[in-house]
Parts: structure tokens; C-alpha cells; sequence
């Protein structure tokens, strides 16, 4: 088997609004054909148009090299060393970023072509399946009022979520609206309903403290990004002061970045995108880089059903996956983009045991709707 062409496709909604940290309203889609009829579906999730041009750009020199320019008529099977080529191939402008970026969704194709070759699972393929469904929480943006953030609580608890995560929006504006939208929040839900913060790296380290003491006193079930990504030192000193679980990583790309953070920065949730942190075959990686050292891993998944579909996969094949995000976007992208997408019941997602591959397909209706030529 051999790959004939890297495809990349991008999806724009029309009425896409930047000044909102979501990343539901566009995406890169890589589509990997190959001379069997055999094609794999995976998903970047960076700027779309710049991970585009590390697809498409044709070769400079040995080690400035387009990812298609690597890839054609190469066995998609030996994901490894494709891997390790990508990497070398673009090692003069990546190393990390969209290189790594552009890797990731790559990857992701190719285990799904792995999947449908062997009419197993991904999974499966991965080295097997520790959790057959994983607690999956309901992620959305803040609200801007404590009232309607109570009823978005309220909303998502009765369909049957139970965990639920807010994250960006009005965080971080205003201390005293901060503590009411967690007061407002609890006084909805209860305390059987874990609530996670993901505060948009809204705080310095005096200012972190002082929220992470409030949250405290609601049960936060952890604090997500407080800090600017390349404040180790800070997370490392706001990790030892206080007793909520903090948890971050989903801007970082490569392996190395995460031993960073559990190791400097003391993190106790890693949270890798498997459409930016090197794809699957690196999220694995990583995963046993946390599980070697004792600490949670909850992929980072806001984006299509592809995406969703590759860390239900993940979180199934390794044995300190436990919880995954579950975008509640309204966006089609998120909402209509694949056909059999995931399946969640009763607060669990459910692996696909039975479908090869990733076991989703694309609505090509959806597709040609929102792609931008």
C-alpha cells in the first residue's frame, strides 16, 4: 500500500468571530488517500492556513520540507518512522508549533487507515483498550452573567453530564464577578457535579492564589490555566500552594514540552490535543511520560467530531485515561461534521469497538458547505 496524495481541506463558518476563544468555528481537515482506495481522516487544530502551508509546501532542502512532499508513496503502516521523518523533514522552521501541528493530523490519518487495514479499531491497534467508556465533561465558554452561567450548569446537568468545565469569557475581568459565577454555578448544580475553571491564562501568580483560595472553598475539581503557558516557575510555586488539581499543556506541542510541565512546572493534569501535540502516536507518548510519574492525563478536544472521535481512542488505549472533553458547541462543525459520531449516554463516552479505524466518516454535504477553496 502506498499514499498518493496528503489532502487538506479547510472549514470556515462564515460568520466567524475572532475576538471569541473558539475553536469550533474553523479547522484543517487532512484527508490521506492511498492506491488501495483506503482513506484516512484526521484534524489539526491550530491556525488552519498556516498548518495548510506546512502541508502543502514543497520541498526547500533536506530538512525544510512540505509534509505532502514526504509523504507520497510512502506506506502509510509504518506510522513510526513516517513519524520520525516529518519530524527531520521539517526540523529547519518546526521542532515544535505548526510543524508539530501539521504532524499531529497527519498522524491521526494514518492510524485510522491502520484501523481500517486491519478492520479493528484504533485502539485496538494502539495496544489495547484499558477503558472501554470514559467520563466525558461538558466544555463550554463562560457565560457573561452568573445567571446564565447557573442555567448552562443547569442545562448540561440534565442531560446527564457529570462534569462540566467553563472556561474563558468574562474570567478574569473582575474578582468579585468571578466568585459569583462559581457561587451561582454550585448553587444550580449542587456539589455531586465536578466544575472545572479553564481561566484563559487570565492571572499572575499573586492573582492565581487568590482565585485558587476562593475555588477552594466551591470544590473546583481543578483550575486550568491560570498562567501564562511559559510561566513555569509561577505553576510550579501555585501547584505547591494550593490543594486544587491544576491543569494545562493544551498550547504545547512535542513531548518535551510536557516533561516541562510535570517536572518544572508540578502540574497534576496534562492535557494534550492530539490535533497539536505530535497526534496520537506522540500523545502516547506523553501519556506514559504522566503515567511513569503518577499523574492524570485528560486529552484537550474542542473542535469536530474527527477530533473527538481520536481522543475517545486515545483515552481508551492508555491506563491513565479517565476523562475527556466533550465540546457542547453549537457550531455544524462540531455538531454535523462526521456521520456515527461518538456515542454519549448517562455522562460516558463509548468506544466504537465494533467500527475499524476511527470509526466516523465525514458528511460530505456538511464539508462542501463550509470548505474554503
Amino acid at each position: 500500500m502506498k499514499i498518493t496524495e496528503v489532502e487538506t481541506v479547510y472549514l470556515r463558518l462564515p460568520d466567524l468571530d475572532a475576538e471569541k476563544c473558539d475553536g469550533t468555528q474553523d479547522t484543517l481537515l487532512i484527508r490521506i488517500h492511498t492506491d488501495e482506495g483506503i482513506t484516512g481522516v484526521g484534524e489539526i487544530d491550530s491556525a488552519p492556513l498556516v498548518v495548510k502551508a506546512v502541508v502543502d509546501a514543497p520541498a526547500s532542502h533536506s530538512i525544510a520540507t512540505g509534509l505532502r512532499s514526504l509523504l507520497i508513496g510512502e506506506n502509510p503502516m509504518e506510522i513510526e518512522r513516517l513519524w520520525d521523518k516529518m519530524y527531520k523533514g521539517t526540523i529547519y522552521f518546526g521542532r515544535s508549533g505548526p510543524a508539530i501541528h501539521a504532524i499531529s493530523g497527519v498522524d491521526i490519518a494514518l492510524w485510522d487507515i491502520v484501523g481500517q487495514v486491519t478492520k479493528r479499531p484504533v485502539c485496538e491497534m494502539m495496544g489495547g483498550i484499558f477503558n472501554r467508556r470514559i467520563k466525558a465533561y461538558a466544555s463550554l465558554l463562560m457565560p457573561d452573567t452568573p445567571r446564565e452561567a447557573a442555567a448552562a450548569a443547569e442545562r448540561f446537568a440534565q442531560q446527564g453530564y457529570k462534569a462540566i468545565k467553563f472556561g474563558w469569557g468574562p474570567i478574569g475581568k473582575d474578582p468579585k464577578l468571578d466568585e459569583q459565577l462559581i457561587k451561582e454555578i454550585r448553587g444550580a448544580i449542587g456539589y455531586d457535579i465536578d466544575v472545572m475553571i479553564d481561566a484563559g491564562l487570565a492571572w499572575d501568580l499573586k492573582g492565581a492564589l487568590r482565585m485558587a483560595a476562593v475555588y477552594e472553598q466551591y470544590k473546583v475539581y481543578w483550575l486550568e490555566e491560570p498562567l501564562h503557558s511559559n510561566d513555569i516557575a509561577g505553576y510550579r510555586e501555585l501547584s505547591d500552594r494550593t490543594s486544587l488539581l491544576i491543569a494545562g499543556g493544551e498550547q504545547e506541542s512535542g513531548r518535551m514540552a510536557f516533561q516541562r510541565l510535570l517536572d518544572e512546572g508540578h502540574l497534576d493534569i496534562i492535557q494534550p490535543d492530539l490535533a497539536r501535540c505530535g497526534g496520537l502516536t506522540e500523545g502516547k507518548r506523553i501519556a506514559y511520560m504522566a503515567y511513569d510519574r503518577h499523574k492524570k492525563v485528560v486529552p484537550h478536544a474542542f473542535k469536530t467530531g474527527v477530533l473527538v472521535a481520536a481522543s475517545t481512542h486515545f483515552a481508551a488505549a492508555i491506563p491513565n485515561g479517565f476523562l475527556m472533553e466533550h465540546t457542547v458547541s453549537d457550531s455544524p462543525l462540531a455538531r454535523d461534521l462526521v456521520e456515527y459520531p461518538i456515542v454519549f449516554k448517562d455522562g460516558y463516552v463509548h468506544v466504537p469497538e465494533t467500527k475499524a479505524g476511527l470509526g466516523v466518516a465525514i458528511d460530505e454535504k456538511v464539508l462542501e458547505k463550509y470548505r474554503v477553496n
